[in-house]
């Protein structure tokens, strides 16, 4: 949050006075619409700012009270610094109290005090009892011990600045919270068209800095956009920081397409989920929820239906702390550490919340269930890189890796892969090739793209290269070109292949440049063929095999000859070799591509 701005919201049950108590302390009326007018209650978030004494800013979110409309309390209880708990003294607490003081524990709400108001319209015992009711039902939670302040509003207003005094207490210890880091994210919780300018956006920013003419997108839809324009608390900016109350005029956007719950984010990466492992938290009175049962999932300004399926356990368990897997039934945007609260499907009731863990993970599957609860313990402590590991032998590019918050790991080419995952990619590439090796014994090694098989299949090219590095570096293995081979290998010939090798090569020499025919050799000696090309004992010219003897003198004399004559013609090749246009042919080729000879017309000048 930026040291200059808290975001404050009012909580509470229906009619309590939050609305009255914030035109009391900024002179706005939040009650903007007919409906709110003519009904005295709030339905829609209400947005405005108070200036403190010492110069810094308060923005308000008033949040409506009544139980079918919590979730816009909700929406409107994502990204508060601080609440203030309003209970009007005549009532005291009631259901909705205790409902928001839920909500507020669960999205992770650590500051905060009470606003007991109306006490100029009852007795000193009617405030006191409502006093010792507040104390009772704040026992445990983060109010706890907070102030309770009384309030008046009616001919001689009292305790306005005893609130005013407290915020600007809170300026300054939510000033020192921790940045996000992460990419800037602005849950919408209002989209309207204003003449002269186009779509807006409002929210709470969260993350890192946005400038005005930024690159945006709005999320879950993909929708590309620019921020042309950045107000807070109704004054143009250059840029919005996390915790501000921010309005965005979105370019190209058309009003129609958009709705509470999206989000503009700054970073195109920042892809939508529908399966998240987490940690909730169940209320002492929620009903039992069996796996796989229906949740309606608050998470920022978005609801969406989600299935929960509790790891190691039958049932969301009321009063209990479980790890859960939600898979929802429509995408939405989530961050590791990011609060949600769930409610029942039907009837509407607070179930509990909690903490995303991975907003990416896995399918779980029941036999998997004892490893995925050590996963999130891991997480919940604090080690991202089970992200990682998670993301299995294909790793995450380094842009997921910085969404995630991982900066470990091994760096592969265009992936970054977990430590554990890089030891089996070694041992399945040391195996593929000790069974080349097996199967190929007269090779000098192997192509590196055959053992691009198995688990290495899931590593790019890039990846794959990075691999193979990878091992020479740590001198598993060794690379010599295109081929690689275990560093202890090397071709060992028996008696007879040593003979029948010195037979390969004798029947080369007495061949000449005419050579041998390769599929004769193949079919007679098969493997020390290739190991005699691998070698440099002969090379494969066309369909034929010549000794390097050979070739090497062949080399010698057209060099010789272009010491006295510039230009070599077919006639003259086959003076100086003796060979048939059939085989002259594919030898002036070999030339060329060897950089000996270079083609003029039907003759050969030196290259």
């Amino acid at each position: 949050m930026a040291g200059q701005h808290l975001i404050v919201g009012t909580a509470g049950h229906i009619d309590h006075g939050k609305t009255s108590l914030v035109r009391a302390l900024t002179g706005v009326d939040l009650d903007r619409l007919p409906e709110e007018r003519e009904r005295g209650i709030t339905i829609a978030l209400g947005f405005t700012s108070l200036a403190l004494p010492d110069g810094r800013s308060a923005a308000f979110v008033d949040v409506p009270g009544h139980e079918k409309l919590v979730r816009t309390m909700i929406a409107g209880a994502t990204g508060l610094d601080v609440v203030i708990l309003v209970v009007a003294a005549n009532e005291g607490v009631m259901p909705q109290t205790r409902e928001h003081l839920a909500i507020l524990s669960l999205l992770g709400v650590t500051r905060g005090f009470v606003a007991l108001t109306k006490c100029d319209l009852v007795d000193d015992e009617t405030r006191d009892f409502a006093e010792l009711d507040i104390e009772e039902t704040v026992a445990g939670t983060f109010l706890e011990g907070a102030p309770v302040v009384r309030t008046g509003l009616g001919e001689s207003p009292f305790g306005l600045d005893e609130i005013r005094g407290h915020l600007a207490d809170h300026v300054d210890s939510a000033a020192n919270d921790a940045p996000d880091g992460r990419p800037f994210r602005l849950p919408i919780d209002r989209c309207f068209i204003q003449r002269g300018f186009g779509t807006v956006v409002t929210g709470t920013a969260r993350g890192q800095d946005l400038k005005d003419g930024s690159a945006v997108w709005v999320q879950p839809l993909g929708i590309a956009s620019r921020v042309r324009g950045l107000q807070v608390h109704s004054e143009s900016v250059p840029s919005a920081q996390a915790g501000q109350r921010v309005a965005v005029n979105l370019a190209g956007v058309e009003r129609d397409d958009l709705a509470r719950g999206m989000v503009v984010v700054s970073d195109a990466d920042l892809a939508p989920t529908s399966v998240m492992d987490v940690q909730i938290t169940v209320l002492p009175d929620a009903p039992t929820v069996p796996s796989g049962g229906h949740v309606r999932l608050s998470l920022g300004t978005a609801e969406v239906l989600a299935v929960a399926d509790p790891i190691g356990s039958e049932a969301l368990d009321p009063g209990r702390t479980q790890w859960v897997q939600l898979r929802t039934e429509s995408p939405i945007i989530a961050l590791p550490g990011d609060r949600f609260v769930i409610r029942r499907e039907s009837p509407l009731q607070t179930l509990g919340g909690g903490v995303v863990l991975d907003p990416w993970a896995p399918r779980a599957r029941r036999k998997h269930h004892t490893a995925i609860a050590a996963d999130l313990a891991a997480l919940h402590a604090g080690d991202p890189s089970v992200i990682l590991r998670r993301a299995g032998v294909a790793g995450l590019t380094p842009a997921q890796a910085r969404l995630r918050g991982i900066d470990g790991g091994v760096n592969l080419g265009d992936r970054w892969i977990h430590p554990e995952w890089v030891e089996r990619l070694d041992a399945h590439v040391v195996a593929a090739l000790t069974a080349w090796h097996n199967a190929h014994p007269l090779a000098p090694g192997a192509p590196r793209r055959a053992l691009h098989t198995g688990l290495a299949a899931a590593l790019s090219p890039q990846g794959y290269d990075a691999l193979i590095g990878h091992l020479c570096e740590a001198g598993r293995l060794a690379a010599s070109g295109p081929t690689v081979r275990l560093p202890s290998f090397a071709v060992e010939l028996n008696d007879a292949q040593q003979a029948a090798r010195k037979a390969m090569i004798a029947e080369l020499a007495q061949a000449g440049l005419q050579g041998a025919k390769f599929d004769d050799l193949i079919q007679k000696l098969d493997g020390l063929v290739q190991l005699l090309l691998d070698q440099g004992e002969a090379q494969r010219i066309g369909e034929r095999v010549v000794g390097a003897e050979h070739l090497n003198g062949l080399v010698h004399d057209v060099r010789a000859f272009f010491t006295h004559t510039a230009r070599l013609t077919p006639a003259d090749f086959k003076t100086m070799t003796g060979q048939s246009r059939r085989t002259a042919i594919p030898l002036l080729e070999w030339l060329d591509s060897q950089g000996v000879t270079r083609r003029d017309g039907d003759a050969r000048i030196s290259a």
